[in-house]
């Protein structure tokens, strides 16, 4: 399961205050993009360390780099061991996996590619196929043990693209942290973290998009202000394909293989740490509204803003009471 492109947007006004102190970097990675903006006070920037601390951990968790930890581990490598950021990925997704009773899970990588949406071409979706797919889908079927990764079923994948680019996230700003750095908005993919302030002096303004399918352009349907806090988005209204008169969203049901149909269009989720968001709002769209609801009320350590659709089709939302003071419209 996972969201492809940008669906949240670092507002970072055009008319803030010059300052020589703030570095802006941006580009490709992960098969998404990033947008970095720091306040450094030395003359010289960061940026080559950021891309080097990256790149570093696309080589443990890339499910498209064929010679990453994860790929070998996929591969059934015998001689790969697990390294740091895979480690702590992983224990993560576990936690959270049990936290969910399964609504998100690594392990549905099969079903993610036999749909298209993964890192393999799509299959052709026939009878009985998503039954045998779901024989080697389980986050209980796999575990980690010094370092090596063991299977009940040589054929369990795992897809990290639902948890990795928060992860991500939270490599570069502990990178960032490690510099001495205490003003920043890190965003990968849509999947953010804000420390301290913007360059306007105040908090870091982010959008979440209006979910709405076959737009042009984008529109915004509410802005975030943030600070010292992580934020992810996951939704169906961009990612899907339709087929025999059948829409496909790109996020999968690990209980029964088929794609996700119901009310909640998308999920923002606030957490100490883009990991955790990132992953929480995976669940939240395989969850529905009324699940997603009852768990953020139940972890207060997670704020949450949920947009679904009403019985008419219109849009509506629900806000966590800590999300309520942070919401403005655009």
């Amino acid at each position: 399961m996972r969201v492809i492109g940008l669906i949240l947007i670092a507002f970072i006004a055009s008319c803030a205050p010059s300052s020589t102190k703030y570095h802006y970097f941006e580009g490709p990675i992960f098969g998404t993009s990033f947008l970095i903006k720091y306040e450094y006070s030395a003359q010289k920037s960061l940026n080559k360390g950021i891309l080097l601390t990256m790149e570093e951990f696309n080589k443990s968790l890339s499910n498209y780099d064929p010679e990453s930890v994860i790929s070998r581990f996929n591969q059934n490598d015998t001689k790969v061991r697990a390294d740091g950021y895979f480690t702590a990925c992983f224990r993560r997704a576990m936690e959270i996996s049990m936290e969910t009773d399964g609504a998100f899970d690594m392990t549905v990588a099969p079903l993610v590619n036999a749909y298209g949406f993964g890192f393999t071409d799509r299959d052709s979706i026939y009878p009985g196929l998503i039954d045998s797919l779901l024989e080697f889908v389980g986050f209980n079927k796999v575990r980690l043990e010094k370092k090596r990764l063991i299977k009940d079923d040589q054929r369990i994948t795992l897809d990290a693209s639902a948890i990795a680019k928060g992860f991500g996230v939270d490599v570069v700003s502990n990178f960032l942290e490690s510099k001495g750095v205490k003003n920043y908005l890190v965003e990968i993919g849509g999947e953010l973290r804000c420390t301290g302030d913007s360059p306007r002096g105040t908090a870091w303004r982010v959008g979440v998009d209006k979910p709405i399918e076959n737009l042009i352009e984008r529109e915004i349907e509410a802005v975030v202000s943030l600070s010292n806090q992580s934020m992810a988005t996951s939704g169906n209204y961009r990612q899907f394909y339709e087929q025999g008169n059948v829409k496909y969203s790109h996020t999968i049901d690990p209980s029964d293989g088929s794609p996700v149909r119901h009310s909640l269009l998308s999920a923002t989720v606030l957490a100490p740490d883009c990991m955790t968001a990132d992953a929480y709002a995976t669940a939240f769209m395989v969850m529905g509204l009324d699940e997603a609801i009852l768990l953020v009320n139940n972890h207060h350590e997670l704020e949450a803003y949920l947009i679904y659709s009403g019985d008419q089709g219109e849009l509506l939302s629900w806000s966590s009471s800590g999300m309520k003071s942070k919401l403005s419209g655009n």
